[in-house]
């Protein structure tokens, strides 16, 4: 059974730091894209970033050069580093993984930004 996840959410205040880690289960994801999503209380989903298997990556314009994606093969692993994190971070964070057409999602890390 795939699954994945998510560690690493928590409160911190405005400008500061959070990592996220995401632990893959069941399959190797080395040869998938592997992303990170966010969801904010009454709004929708959207994509924070995203990164190939190839190493390629991809960002939300919202978080380009606060936020850095990558992976470790080895260890079946993505993380998001996040850097001048601002209130309206703050959102529930999944991981996603994409295995031969299906989406795979973790349960969410909550992170919250606030003084």
């Amino acid at each position: 059974q795939v699954q994945l996840v998510e560690s690493g959410g928590g409160l911190v205040q405005p400008g500061g730091s959070l990592r996220l880690s995401c632990v893959g289960f069941g399959t190797i994801f080395s040869g998938h894209a592997m992303g990170w999503y966010r969801q904010a209380p009454g709004k929708q989903r959207e994509l924070v970033a995203v990164i190939s298997s190839g190493g390629s990556t991809n960002y939300a314009d919202s978080v380009k050069g606060r936020f850095t994606i990558s992976r470790d093969n080895a260890k079946n692993t993505v993380s998001l580093q996040m850097n001048s994190l601002k209130p309206e971070d703050t959102a529930v964070y999944y991981c996603n993984a994409g295995v031969a057409g299906i989406a795979y999602w973790g349960q969410g890390t909550q992170v919250t930004v606030s003084s």
